[in-house]
Parts: C-alpha cells; sequence; structure tokens
C-alpha cells in the first residue's frame, strides 16, 4: 500500500505492507513535518524525484526513523518536489 503525504511543494511517498491505524498516521504527519495525508492512489502532475527503482539513502535513513518510533511494515519512504512544467530545471545526478 501507498500513502501520500504532502506539504507545500513536497510529496512524500511511503510504501507500507500494512494499513496505518490513526496512531501511527498521526506520528507520520509528525514526521512529515505536519503534512496533510492525501486519500488518492495516483496523484497527477510534474515532479522531481528519484526514480521508482531506486532505493536513496534518504529513504533508508527515513525507514529507520520511523522504525525507532514504533512504527512497522514501512518498506520505503521517498521524497518529490512538485513543479509546474514538464521540463523543470534540475540536476539530473
Amino acid at each position: 500500500m501507498i500513502y501520500f503525504f504532502a506539504k507545500n511543494n513536497t510529496i512524500f511517498t511511503v510504501s507500507a505492507n500494512v494499513k496505518f491505524d490513526n496512531k501511527n498516521l498521526e506520528k507520520l504527519l509528525w514526521l512529515f513535518g505536519d503534512a496533510n495525508q492525501i486519500e488518492q492512489k495516483e496523484i497527477i502532475g510534474y515532479f522531481i524525484g528519484p526514480r521508482k527503482e531506486m532505493i536513496t539513502p534518504w529513504s533508508t535513513n527515513a525507514v529507520e526513523i520511523t522504525q525507532n518510533m514504533g512504527i512497522t511494515g514501512i518498506t520505503r519512504i521517498e521524497e518529490f518536489f512538485k513543479k509546474d512544467t514538464d521540463k523543470p530545471d534540475y540536476d539530473p545526478m
């Protein structure tokens, strides 16, 4: 299951093999700086972030933080930045 959280122009995606209860959702909202949960299966738009095939070191650290918070079942967390154009200026590396 994939969960989406949004704060300003940042989208956090959380991949988990469990359904979160309200207590763990509150912990995640706090962790992401009081972000809002987006209850959609897909988000349309242009975003800069990692490829789906590449798990980033940022994700590995974020998952470990959630484990230290007592949240289990998370396999990956990634951060994406919303852009207004399909050709945004960014460093591809």
